[in-house]
């Protein structure tokens, strides 16, 4: 953790979790299409990778494409996904350079099986990377994670009841297994509202509501953001002294 950025607050989140909403409003108060919004939305995640690093999170997860966007206008699902193959071809030599581990969260099958091949190869390449992990949650939804986690310990548990199961036990089955959980969730773009995003792993999040729209949240807006966190008591559920 670089401790001696004075921007820094007391209290680094570990784990930050966003909600990019407002490229397709961003685009309109323009004139533009919805695409150009998106496009200039993801332009902006390098940036915002590197100051979560320069603050010393350690974990940043992205909400990319929920299981609910399939319902979008086909031409522009079909851009979000040729702007994921864009990210992971532009950006993979930065992410070596920089130390970071990039992981997707969701069920990808239903991707092509260019952006399958890649998203794989992405995950491989930068394993070993420990400077932050950089999670994109993509065909993701909260519920679905949950379900999956569910199905995968009676897998692996084949011979138990699943009344046995535990919180743990469910915890190590998520998409996030291994991981702290979120101890700050962003939403820009206006509105207040978590959209079926990480639903275990916000239990005791921060919850930080913006009306920025996703392609002007930059590094005066995250460190607006993190300074808020830093004024939070978090108490978990017990009762402060």
């Amino acid at each position: 953790m670089n401790s001696a950025l004075p921007h820094t607050p007391i209290h680094t989140p570990r784990h930050v979790a966003i909600i990019m909403d407002g490229n397709g409003r961003w685009a309109k108060q323009r004139h533009m299409p919805r695409t150009v919004g998106h496009a200039r939305g993801a332009a902006g995640v390098r940036a915002l990778v590197q100051a979560c690093v320069d603050h010393g999170v350690e974990y940043l997860t992205l909400f990319a494409f929920s299981t609910e966007n399939w319902g979008r206008p086909s031409d522009e699902v079909s851009t979000l996904m040729g702007l994921f193959i864009q990210y992971l071809e532009k950006e993979m030599k930065a992410m070596q350079a920089e130390g970071v581990r990039l992981r997707v969260l969701g069920d990808i099958s239903a991707f092509p099986v260019e952006l399958q091949e890649r998203i794989e190869a992405a995950q491989g390449a930068t394993v070993h990377n420990h400077a932050i992990t950089l999670n994109v949650a993509a065909n993701y939804g909260g519920r679905w994670d949950i379900v999956n986690a569910v199905k995968s310990w009676g897998h692996a548990n084949p011979g138990l009841s699943v009344q046995s199961m535990t919180e743990q036990d469910l915890t190590q089955h998520l998409s996030t297994s291994g991981m702290p959980e979120v101890d700050l969730l962003i939403r820009t773009g206006g509105e207040s509202r978590i959209s079926n995003f990480l639903l275990w792993q916000v239990a005791y999040a921060e919850l930080y509501f913006t009306d920025v729209l996703w392609p002007d949240f930059d590094e005066k807006q995250l460190d607006k953001a993190f300074t808020w966190f830093g004024s939070r008591q978090r108490r978990f559920g017990a009762v402060t002294a």
